[in-house]
């Protein structure tokens, strides 16, 4: 049977959150999810800060030490895979109203490595669903996450992998799982946080060494026309880097892209100790 991370221990899975769990009524929580490989995760600091973070804007009161505990946890178990660990407000009575006295919920989960999906070109469909830029929530990793779920669902069916999200007015977002990149000469584009992107840690890891690899990271606009005039590249904790095409595109093959996906390979074997290949990731030639 599987076991679960909840609230300070491990416990079979089963009716392990309460019927009146405000994550479950109301969606009123926040999520991480990380990549662990040999029983580190990578970038775990920027992880917990990130959760820290999002939990202290939504007034979840939790102590940063216990994330790290939970994450430490699951670390130790899986070993090779992912991890997530939801934080609710926790129980509460009816209504909207924050509880009086809240006892947040904090469940921690952990899957299996999928090393295939690590670097594997995706295919893109534009969803009618627009984000909500004006949105606290779309800079956070909230638990309402049906536009999400329904976007992506609709993407699959029209045969593609992943759904593209525009915003409220028009300009490019991000997808339904990963942040997006535009690499237009030596430009490597990303939308900015308030056109509804989320703060990937991936995201965060290009932008700071892009220019190691001889491109000129910088966070703009990005009109859907844009996106026809060079090469997409989506960015994830378990993807990675992704190549990406929209309705009949060439799939990117930049030697700079490939050159930065061996950097981040090298990057995670210097903090895990394991470089992702060894275990199944495929850089495919550009």
């Amino acid at each position: 049977m599987a076991e679960f991370w909840l609230d300070g221990g491990f416990v079979a899975s089963g009716p392990a959150v309460g019927a009146d769990d405000r994550g479950l009524l109301l969606a009123d929580g926040v999520f991480d999810t990380s990549l662990v490989l040999g029983g580190r995760v990578f970038r775990s600091a920027a992880h917990l800060d990130r959760l820290a973070a999002a939990a202290a804007r939504l007034e979840i009161p939790v102590a940063r030490a216990d994330l790290a505990a939970a994450l430490d946890a699951l670390a130790a178990r899986q070993q090779n895979g992912s991890i997530r660990l939801t934080l609710t407000r926790g129980p509460g009575p009816r209504g909207l109203g924050y509880p009086p006295e809240p006892h947040p919920t904090l469940i921690g989960a952990s899957a299996p490595l999928s090393a295939a999906a690590m670097f594997a070109p995706l295919r893109l469909a534009l969803s009618p669903i627009r984000r909500n830029e004006t949105s606290p929530t779309a800079q956070l990793k909230s638990l309402a996450y049906l536009d999400a779920v329904l976007a992506q669902r609709a993407a699959r069916q029209a045969g593609a992998d992943e759904a593209l999200f525009l915003n409220g007015v028009g300009r490019v977002a991000c997808t339904a799982l990963a942040n997006l990149f535009l690499l237009t000469g030596d430009e490597l584009a990303t939308p900015p946080l308030d056109d509804g992107s989320l703060d990937g840690i991936t995201r965060r890891w290009v932008l700071a060494h892009a220019a190691g690899f001889g491109l000129t990271a910088r966070e703009r606009p990005l009109a859907l026309d844009d996106l026809a005039r060079g090469s997409i590249l989506l960015t994830n904790s378990l993807r990675l880097l992704a190549p990406a095409t929209l309705e009949g595109q060439d799939v990117p093959g930049d030697p700079r892209i490939a050159a930065m996906m061996r950097g981040l390979c090298a990057a995670i074997e210097a903090e895990c100790g394991i470089d992702p290949r060894s275990l199944g990731a495929v850089i495919r030639p550009a």
